[in-house]
This record gives C-alpha cells, sequence and structure tokens, in this order.
C-alpha cells in the first residue's frame, strides 16, 4: 500500500499538531498549517517533492513571522499580571498594619486586605504601626510605598 503524497503531508500534519500539543510555544502550528496547505494543493497542482519542501517551508515561515504575535494575543487572553495590577491598584490609599519593621534602606511588609505585601517607606516604621500606602514602588507592582498614618 502506497500512501498519496497529500495523504502523506496531511499525517506530516497531524505530527506537528501532536508535537506543538507537547510542547507549547505556539510555533509548530504554522508547520501544521504549512504541510497542510501542501496537502492541499497537490489535490490541484502536481510538482516535485524538492518544490514540495520549499513550498513546505516557505508557507510555513510566513505564517510564523506574520500571525504568531496576533495568534498569541488572541489565545492568550489576559494574563495574570494583568489581573495582578488591578488587585494591586486596589490597595493603593488603604490603611495597611505593618508586620515587618521598614527602613529606609531595607524593605519591610504590611498586611492590606487580608493579603502581605513588601513595602518602603522613607522613615523607619515599627511593626504594628498603621501606614497608608501611597503608591506602587516597583515595576513588577508588588512593592508599595506607604507613610505613617
Amino acid at each position: 500500500m502506497v500512501l498519496s503524497q497529500p495523504l502523506i503531508w496531511f499525517f506530516v500534519g497531524v505530527a506537528f499538531l501532536i508535537l506543538e500539543m507537547l510542547l507549547p510555544g505556539f510555533i509548530l502550528i504554522f508547520f501544521t498549517a504549512g504541510s497542510w496547505i501542501v496537502g492541499l494543493s497537490l489535490l490541484v497542482l502536481d510538482y516535485s517533492v524538492a518544490a514540495q519542501i520549499v513550498t513546505f517551508l516557505v508557507v510555513s515561515l510566513i505564517l510564523l513571522f506574520a500571525l504568531r504575535k496576533y495568534s498569541i494575543k488572541t489565545f492568550k487572553g489576559d494574563t495574570a499580571e494583568h489581573l495582578d495590577d488591578a488587585y494591586a491598584d486596589s490597595k493603593i490609599g488603604k490603611t495597611a498594619i505593618v508586620t515587618k519593621t521598614i527602613t529606609p534602606s531595607i524593605p519591610g511588609e504590611v498586611k492590606v486586605m487580608g493579603s502581605f505585601w513588601r513595602a518602603v517607606a522613607d522613615s523607619t516604621i515599627d511593626e504594628g504601626e498603621s501606614v497608608v500606602i501611597e503608591k506602587k514602588s516597583s515595576e513588577d507592582g508588588l512593592t508599595f510605598k506607604v507613610k505613617l498614618l
């Protein structure tokens, strides 16, 4: 039993699809599409194996570079980073309790609304004192600048 060339390209695409599921990186899916496009084109056209491979590579790479960034945004959705930012922003202006002493040179810790956060201040603030959260103090959004009430 000899498989037809379109069927071979279909199975190559299935192999790339399985690999994409096992090694998620959203790259191999474009090689899946490239192999299926070559397989479909072989139903209409007849060209050499070398031309098939070149077509496969060109189509796959064009799809990869043209669609990957857009596709990741579409399929990934909102990330936890965006959710964390909104959660951290809700703490600004709230009163917190210092749980680890804060000094100007060493961050401490505060408890606000049931969660613990790193905190920095311009002056030393001892454990147990109440502070107000002024703003986020780090790019990662996990450290707040606080001041005494």
